[in-house]
């Protein structure tokens, strides 16, 4: 419930600061009762929020490193939307373990970035290996439009375009060969949908007189971003997320 309650606000927020959102072959995607681990290059900061609202009603664990959990709610917060920490420089079998864990054993996709940092064109294999241990398909989308907060603010267009679902079961080893034949796939995908996604996007900024319908919307959010932000503070006294995760109380095997 949080979770949902949460993607809607910030989507909320970037509708007010954006409001030239388009998203395409949303039919591609599996049906919502299918687990799945939806990949896309990272390219913003706020790509991974596009991704999740043109999925939904599906949720997702994300990976999230550890810096992020510093502070107390927006800790609270990410872990209340099933995100895990993961330390880059020493990663433990927690990388794979938990979003195996959450694959098979409850409701929720996981959310990846196969190529780890933003801009990099490199996909790497965890993807892989965590598909082939959860038996899961990988979801492919793309996300192109403005990757500046300027850009966001000028209200250039923003496409989320969903490619086709990439089986792997037909690949035995997750071995050099596997792995990388995993990563073509994924990067062959990445590469016609980046393409798809140039005829979609014709130039035309968002329509300046829906500004004028922000400015009550803006004092609606900020309303709700305090209140969110008040029940975020008591609830990260009385509740711990990590002790109420359905597929954390067994191991998987």
């Amino acid at each position: 419930m949080f979770y949902a309650h949460l993607r809607t606000l910030v989507v909320f927020l970037l509708w007010i600061v954006n409001g030239n959102a388009h998203y395409h072959n949303r039919d591609k995607i599996l049906d919502k009762d299918e687990n799945y681990i939806l990949v896309s290059p990272h390219r913003t900061w706020w790509d991974p929020v596009y991704m999740a609202f043109a999925a939904r009603p599906k949720q997702f664990v994300v990976m999230a490193k550890k810096e992020l959990f510093k502070n107390r709610i927006l800790s609270w917060w990410i872990r209340m939307c099933g995100a895990f920490p993961v330390d880059r420089e020493n990663p433990s079998q927690e990388v794979i373990r938990y979003p195996v864990n959450a694959l098979k054993k409850s409701n929720r996709s996981l959310l990846m970035f196969p190529s780890g940092s933003r801009h990099s064109q490199d996909v790497k294999g965890g993807v892989a290996v965590i598909a082939k241990m959860a038996k899961v398909k990988i979801m492919p989308c793309a996300y192109s439009g403005p990757m500046t907060l300027s850009g966001l603010l000028k209200g250039e267009r923003v496409d989320m375009n969903f490619g086709n679902p990439i089986d792997i079961s037909d690949i035995k080893r997750m071995n050099d060969e596997g792995v990388a034949e995993v990563a073509r796939r994924i990067q062959m995908e990445f590469d016609r949908i980046d393409e798809e996604n140039k005829t979609y996007n014709n130039g035309k900024m968002g329509n300046p007189l829906t500004y004028i319908l922000r400015i009550p919307a803006i004092l609606l959010a900020l309303i709700w971003i305090i209140l969110v932000l008040l029940f975020s503070l008591v609830a990260s006294f009385v509740w711990d997320p990590d002790k109420h995760r359905s597929w954390e109380k067994t191991e998987t095997k």
